[in-house]
């Protein structure tokens, strides 16, 4: 069987988690997986399908910016041509990145990372969430298969948009052992991290409050922040903001003290992930699909009470040594390779 994924939506640098996914499924499937495979990708990211075959989509009018990636999608939807036929040479159609582009007359599995337009319309401007009900909603609908990444995003997708329980598979993401790793030569250092772009739901507000308060105890404590988008002229004090590539972030990882991650909304959540398979204890939000992924290996608090966030820190820093080692343990059952072969049962029940 062959099945051909298009990666045309990739935005480098911009699309977080869901790049990591879409690499690491990539690498996976090359490594792990029982098919042929053929990866669609645009021209600025030309190494995104590692590992598979690709085929890089010049017609494609790829673009960094809102407006030119609609233009780009909605010339691929009303004249798919070249990019259609080089898809429909497989048998099937994955579309990891959701929006269906360029359309398949073959089934498709469609991945769904989370409904939030729904659960949190109010943080979406109203064409925002026309957008997703179209291209996200619509899709989901029409695909044979529907992959989503955690247990807590299937119930919502299947009680949100009112899918088939028999088709949505819940596949964990996973997280790379050789490059997340502990460094037992590096010692911990006064700081908390926090790898985030500073979107509504990321809940910033909420942990600077929550800093201030550690920081009365601790007026040494520093909190650090990576992803883009943060206006670093009004950050709080003791609070700092950094470009962060991987090597950077790894590093981070084993020299803080903690991840603090206090997201009200997560489909799954790769940064405790990340943490803890570098032994950093992690304080992380009770919400979403965080407790599903961290287990009882981290501490959870309510992300909308600051003292509770602070309190989650505060014991995460004092149970450091024992968080690090279960941290350590829960990562390890999260492989790429795991997660491409059930992708690989995914394709196979479309296919059928």
């Amino acid at each position: 069987m062959r099945v051909a994924l298009s990666l045309l939506t990739l935005v480098p640098g911009i699309s977080g988690g869901s790049e990591t996914y879409v690499r690491e499924l990539c690498r996976g499937l090359a490594a792990s997986g029982r098919h042929e495979y053929d990866a669609l990708v645009p021209t600025h990211a030309a190494d995104a399908a590692d590992g598979l075959p690709t085929l890089v989509a010049k017609e494609y009018r790829a673009s960094t910016t809102t407006s030119g990636r609609l233009a780009a999608m909605g010339v691929a939807a009303v004249r798919p041509g070249t990019l259609r036929r080089r898809l429909e040479r497989s048998d099937v159609v994955h579309y990891p990145l959701t929006v269906p582009v360029p359309p398949a007359r073959r089934p498709t599995v469609l991945t769904l990372l989370d409904v939030q337009h729904h659960d949190l319309p109010q943080l979406f401007s109203r064409g925002e969430r026309l957008f997703r009900r179209l291209a996200y909603d619509r899709a989901a609908r029409r695909a044979a298969q529907v992959i989503v990444i955690s247990d807590w995003v299937r119930e919502r997708v299947i009680e949100r948009l009112g899918l088939d329980p028999g088709r949505v598979h819940a596949i964990h993401l996973a997280v790379d052992h050789e490059r997340f790793t502990p460094d037992d030569a590096t010692r911990r250092e006064p700081f908390l991290y926090y790898p985030a772009r500073p979107w509504p739901h990321k809940n910033h507000a909420r942990l600077f409050e929550a800093f201030a308060l550690l920081r009365q105890e601790r007026p040494e404590l520093r909190l650090v922040l990576t992803g883009a988008g943060h206006d670093v002229g009004r950050l709080p004090e003791g609070v700092e903001a950094r470009d962060a590539p991987l090597a950077a972030r790894i590093d981070l990882y084993r020299r803080a003290q903690a991840l603090v991650f206090p997201s009200f909304y997560e489909g799954f959540g790769l940064p405790p992930l990340e943490a803890m398979a570098c032994g950093c204890p992690v304080a992380v939000s009770d919400a979403g699909s965080l407790p599903e992924v961290v287990g009882d290996a981290a501490v959870r608090f309510d992300p909308h009470d600051p003292e509770a966030i602070a309190a989650g820190v505060r014991e995460a820093v004092a149970r450091a040594d024992e968080l690090s080692a279960l941290g350590f343990a829960r990562a390890a059952r999260f492989t790429w390779d795991a997660t491409a072969r059930a992708h690989d049962r995914v394709y196979e029940l479309a296919s059928a």
